[in-house]
């Protein structure tokens, strides 16, 4: 259909260039306003989704977009949307919408994403070799630089890109290069012992595989995915005839 450009994350009509048709509110960022510390959690989560279905647009050439297409195309509602971007800064006059690739830019700066991230990866088994060669991670501004293994020659035989080095070394290798986020898929009786060693060579941010609760310091983050947990919560309400997610009801703020 003229007008339309087909995305993974449905349609989102193109935005006519005339000033006189719309009366949608543009961006303009005045990011000394921008306190990053005040931004809730699932406001940071859905700014990610944000950023994902505005980097979708700028890949099909759209310049600008309005609150309630970009809003549909993250799942929530334009109302919703609007409170998250207040918090990137000050809104400007109306006009043609947001722009595009302004809002790309705020958004990558207070995540943290005008350059690549360092991670680490530590338990390089199935699920971590699986991760090692997933390509999204760059993409969304992540870089991992390194893996550590008990058995690092043997992960090195499966053809990974990323550097493999003895689990031994992981300390000196974080403190060494200022590396703040990790991701743990080691066996789940080692977890708290390895969180234990990132945490005290200065990783602040894990992203847990190992299905068990870390304890952390309250100035560490931690983002658990009990992949088990996840398929019983689906295949509950696929026994119930129950929809997993109500895509009526919006996001709560």
């Amino acid at each position: 259909m003229a007008g339309e450009k087909s995305l993974r994350y449905g349609k989102i009509r193109a935005i006519s260039h005339s000033r006189a048709s719309l009366d949608i509110p543009s961006l303009t960022i005045d990011r000394r306003c921008v306190d990053k510390s005040a931004i809730p959690g699932k406001t940071i989560y859905r700014l990610s989704i944000y950023h994902r279905c505005l980097s979708r647009l700028a890949e099909n050439n759209l310049e600008t977009v309005s609150s309630s297409a970009l809003a549909k195309a993250a799942g929530v509602n334009p109302s919703q949307l609007r409170r998250d971007l207040t918090y990137l800064g000050q809104f400007g006059t109306r006009g043609l919408g947001y722009s595009v690739q302004e809002l790309i830019g705020a958004i990558r700066e207070v995540l943290g994403r005008e350059q690549l991230q360092p991670v680490i990866l530590v338990g390089a088994g199935n699920l971590g070799v699986a991760l090692l060669r997933y390509k999204g991670f760059q993409k969304e501004g992540f870089e991992v630089v390194a893996a550590f293994d008990a058995l690092p020659d043997a992960v090195r035989k499966r053809g990974i890109s990323v550097p493999v080095y003895h689990v031994d070394t992981m300390r000196k290798f974080v403190i060494e290069n200022d590396v703040k986020l990790a991701i743990l898929s080691v066996p789940v009786e080692h977890s708290q012992e390895v969180t234990n060693e990132l945490v005290d060579a200065g990783v602040l941010g894990l992203l847990s595989f190992s299905p068990t609760v870390l304890q952390v310091p309250e100035s560490v983050t931690v983002n658990s995915v009990d992949l088990a947990l996840e398929l019983e919560q689906v295949s509950f309400f696929v026994k119930s005839e129950k929809p997993l997610v109500d895509t009526d009801e919006p996001l709560a703020p």
